[in-house]
C-alpha cells in the first residue's frame, strides 16, 4: 500500500499538462516574437535602463540620465529587472523587453495555478487561455512598461493568499501583503486597487476565529506598509544634493509623486507632471479640453466611417481612430471614452480588454448560483463561492476605477485582464454545470446560451468597421450556437454546438491579440488591433519613440570637451534617444515633458559658468516650466547654424534597434507623423530644432 502511494506521488509530481504547455508556448510567441526588431521600445524607460547599468546610484534611484540629474516618474522595481537583463545581454530592445515577456508568460501560468485547485483543470486552462489572448495583455507584455511586471506580482500575491487560507499559515499571509507593498514600488497606488478584495476574501475564507483574523490582518498590513514605504522613505530622507530630482513631482518627493501625479490625479484628472491635462483624455473639464474627442494626426474626413457609432451610455462617438473604426489600435492613445458604468464596453477601451467581459460577468453570476450549497443559508458561502467573490472583487474595484477615472491610457486596463480571465474559466464550468443540473423550464439553464449570444453581439460590433464578413460570421454562428444549446436535445450534438460557440467568441480577440506580434510592435503606448497592420499604424506619434540627428550628434561629441553633459534640453523625449545611443549624460531640465521644476536659473548659470553644460538643444517644446532659463539662453547663447554641423536642414535618422538603420519607408512614415503637433514627449520637430552654444557666455 505504501509503495502504491509513493508511486502515485511520483506520478503527480512529474505530471505535465501538455495543453497548458501549448498555451504557454502560444503566450511566449505572442509576447516575445520579433521584440528584437522593434527599436528602443519606450525610450523614456530605455534611457533610464541605459543609465541604471552605469552605476548603483542610478540603479537605486531609477535615474533617467547617466549623470543622475533626474529620475523617471515611476518607482524603480520593474526597471531593476530590465536593467539586470540589459547588464547581462547588453542594452537592446530585446533585453529591456525580455522581463516583461517572461512576466507575461508567468502570469498566464499563475492564472492556471490559481483556478485549477478549486475549479478543475479545464477551468484553469480556459482562464490561462483567456489571459493569453487578451489583446492588451499581448501589447503590454511586448514593451518595457511596468504593467506586465505588476500583474505578475499581484497574481503571485493572490497565490500566496490562497496558500495562507488553505494552510492556515500566517507567514503566507504576511508574504502575500508584503508582495503588494513590493508591487507598490512597481507602479505605486495601482497595486493597492485589489487590496480590499484580498482582505474581504481572507475574512470570509479563513477558518480561524475572528480574534486571530484581526491579529493576522494587522500583521499583514504592517508588512504591506513596511515594504511599501521602504524605498520611498529611503529616497525622501536622502538629501536632495545626494540624489536625482524625483521626476514627475512638484517638490522632489516620491511620496508626493505617489499620491499626486500617480495617485489622485489619475482619478480626478492630471494637473501636474506634464503641464496640465492632455487633450482628448476622457471627459476632463479644463481650458485645454473643449471636447473629449481625440484629434490624431492627419485625420481626414474621407477616412471617417459612415454614420456615428455609439455605445449605450455614450453621448457621442467614441473610439474613433485613424481609420475611424471602433477598436483598432495604434492611434487611440488619448481616447478613454465617456465616463460611466458602460465605459469599458465603449469602443475606446473595449477592443483592448472587454471581448470576454460579458461572458465573464454572466459566468460569474451563474457559477455563484451553481456552486451554492442548498443546505446552507444564502450568506453561508461555499469554498468555491468565496473564490468567486475574490475575483469579482478584483473586477468591480478595478472596473469601477476605470469607469470614472479621468487620467489614464487605454493600456492600463490590463489590470482587468486577470479577473476577466479567471471569471471566464470559472464561469464556463459553472454554466456547463447549470446545463446538467437544471432543465429547460428553469431560467438558470439559459446562462451559457445567453453569455455566448451577448458576447458575440458585442464582438460583432467591435469588428464591424474592419471586417463585415467577420461581423456576419460571429453573429450567425454565435446566435445559432445559442439557439442550438436551447433547442437541441442530443447531448452529443449539443457538445459540438457549445464548442462551436466558444470557438466563435474566441476568434476576434485571438486575432486582435496577434496584431502586435504580426506588426512586431513594442510601443511606448501599447495597443492592439488591425490599425497596427496598416502602413500608418503601430507608431504612437512621437511618444516614447524619439530620434537622433546624427550630424548634430557628431558635432556635439566632437566639441563636448570636458563638459559633463553632452547637451541640455527641455524634456526627456528629446534627450532619451541621444542617451540610448551614446550612453552619455544629457540633461532633460524639466523631466518627462519639460514641466518638472527641477532646475533653477541660478543653478543653470552655475553649470554653464563651470563648463558642465556647453550646449542647449531647443526642440521648440511648448509648455516648459523652465521658460526663464530658455529665455536667458536665447538672449545670451549663440545659435549654431545647421551648416556648421554638415547640413542645411536638421534632418534626423531614426534610431531603431538602438542605432541600426531603418527602411526609408518606415522613416518617411515616422517623419510624417512627427510633423504633426500631436506630440507628447517625442524628439523635437525639424522645423523648430535649434542648437545654442553657451560656452562663451562667461568669457
Amino acid at each position: 500500500m505504501k509503495n502504491k502511494n509513493r508511486s502515485q506521488a511520483r506520478h503527480y509530481k512529474f505530471h505535465i499538462d501538455w495543453i497548458l504547455m501549448i498555451i504557454l508556448l502560444i503566450a511566449l510567441v505572442l509576447y516575445g516574437y520579433g521584440t528584437w526588431k522593434t527599436g528602443s521600445a519606450n525610450d523614456f524607460y530605455t534611457s533610464a535602463i541605459t543609465s541604471m547599468t552605469q552605476s548603483f546610484k542610478n540603479f537605486w534611484y531609477a535615474s533617467f540620465d547617466p549623470a543622475g540629474y533626474i529620475t523617471v516618474d515611476k518607482p524603480p522595481v520593474a526597471l531593476w529587472f530590465m536593467t539586470i537583463s540589459a547588464k547581462i545581454f547588453g542594452v537592446s530592445n530585446f533585453s529591456v523587453v525580455l522581463p516583461s515577456v517572461l512576466f507575461g508568460v508567468g502570469s498566464v501560468y499563475l492564472m492556471y495555478r490559481l483556478i485549477k485547485p478549486k475549479f478543475g483543470t479545464n477551468a484553469g486552462r480556459i482562464a490561462a487561455f483567456a489571459m493569453t489572448i487578451t489583446p492588451i495583455v499581448v501589447a503590454d507584455s511586448r514593451t518595457n512598461n511596468m504593467d506586465a511586471t505588476l500583474i505578475y506580482f499581484l497574481l503571485l500575491s493572490l497565490w500566496m493568499l490562497q496558500k495562507a487560507v488553505d494552510k492556515k499559515n500566517i507567514f503566507w499571509l504576511m508574504g502575500s501583503f508584503a508582495l503588494i507593498g513590493f508591487s507598490f514600488n512597481i507602479k505605486m497606488l495601482q497595486a493597492f486597487m485589489i487590496v480590499p478584495a484580498m482582505l474581504l476574501f481572507y475574512w470570509i475564507a479563513s477558518k480561524t476565529n475572528w480574534k486571530k483574523k484581526a491579529m493576522h490582518t494587522v500583521l499583514a498590513i504592517i508588512f504591506l506598509v513596511v515594504l511599501t514605504l521602504a524605498w520611498p522613505l529611503s529616497v525622501d530622507m536622502t538629501s536632495a544634493n545626494n540624489r536625482p530630482y524625483e521626476g514627475g513631482s512638484e517638490h522632489n518627493s516620491v511620496m508626493e509623486l505617489a499620491f499626486g501625479y500617480n495617485g489622485t490625479q489619475r482619478l480626478l484628472g492630471q494637473t501636474t507632471g506634464t503641464g496640465g491635462t492632455f487633450k482628448g483624455m476622457g471627459n476632463q473639464k479644463s481650458k485645454n479640453t473643449q471636447n473629449n474627442k481625440p484629434k490624431p494626426p492627419n485625420m481626414k474626413k474621407t477616412n471617417q466611417p459612415k454614420g456615428n457609432m455609439k455605445m449605450p451610455g455614450s453621448n457621442k462617438p467614441t473610439g474613433m481612430k485613424h481609420g475611424g473604426a471602433p477598436g483598432g489600435g495604434g492611434g487611440n492613445i488619448f481616447n478613454i471614452g465617456t465616463a460611466g458604468p458602460l465605459r469599458l464596453f465603449q469602443s475606446a477601451l473595449g477592443p483592448q480588454i472587454s471581448w470576454l467581459l460579458p461572458f465573464a460577468i454572466i459566468g460569474m453570476i451563474a457559477s455563484y448560483i451553481v456552486y451554492a450549497d442548498p443546505r446552507r443559508k444564502w450568506y453561508q458561502t461555499t469554498e468555491k463561492q468565496k473564490q468567486i467573490i475574490l475575483w469579482t472583487g478584483w473586477l468591480v474595484l478595478v472596473g469601477g476605477f476605470f469607469s470614472v477615472a479621468s487620467f489614464f491610457h487605454p493600456y492600463y486596463t490590463i489590470m482587468l485582464a486577470p479577473a476577466i480571465a479567471a471569471l471566464s474559466g470559472i464561469g464556463l464550468m459553472g454554466m456547463l454545470k447549470a446545463l446538467e443540473i437544471f432543465n429547460r423550464k428553469n431560467i438558470r439553464y439559459y446562462f451559457l446560451p445567453l453569455a455566448i449570444a451577448i458576447t458575440a453581439m458585442l464582438q460583432a460590433w467591435y469588428v464591424s468597421s474592419y471586417y463585415s464578413w467577420l461581423t456576419i460570421l460571429i453573429l450567425i454562428i454565435g446566435i445559432a450556437a445559442s439557439l442550438g444549446i436551447i433547442f437541441i436535445k442530443s447531448k452529443k450534438v449539443m457538445k459540438k454546438v457549445i464548442i462551436a460557440g466558444l470557438i466563435t467568441i474566441a476568434i476576434a480577440p485571438s486575432f486582435w491579440s496577434m496584431t502586435p506580434t504580426i506588426a512586431k510592435t513594442s510601443d511606448a503606448i501599447p495597443s492592439a488591433g488591425p490599425d497596427l497592420l496598416t502602413s500608418n499604424g503601430g507608431k504612437q506619434g512621437g511618444i516614447g519613440n524619439g530620434s537622433v540627428n546624427n550630424k548634430l550628434l557628431n558635432y556635439l561629441q566632437k566639441n563636448q570637451g570636458n563638459a559633463k553633459y553632452l547637451f541640455a534640453t527641455a524634456d526627456s523625449g528629446t534627450a532619451a534617444p541621444y542617451i540610448i545611443k551614446t550612453k552619455k549624460a544629457v540633461m532633460a531640465m524639466g523631466g518627462f515633458n519639460g514641466t518638472d521644476p527641477a532646475m533653477t536659473l541660478s543653478k543653470f548659470k552655475q553649470l554653464v559658468k563651470s563648463g558642465q553644460i556647453k550646449y542647449y538643444l531647443d526642440g521648440g517644446k511648448s509648455g516648459s516650466t523652465n521658460s526663464s532659463i530658455v529665455n536667458w539662453i536665447k538672449k545670451h547663447g549663440k545659435k549654431v547654424s545647421a551648416k556648421t554641423y554638415g547640413g542645411t536642414s536638421n534632418s534626423k535618422n531614426k534610431q531603431g534597434h538602438l542605432g541600426n538603420k531603418q527602411k526609408s519607408g518606415a522613416l518617411n512614415q515616422m517623419m510624417s507623423r512627427k510633423s504633426s503637433n500631436y506630440q507628447m514627449s517625442g524628439g523635437p520637430q525639424n522645423s523648430s530644432e535649434t542648437l545654442y552654444d553657451l560656452s562663451n557666455i562667461y568669457k
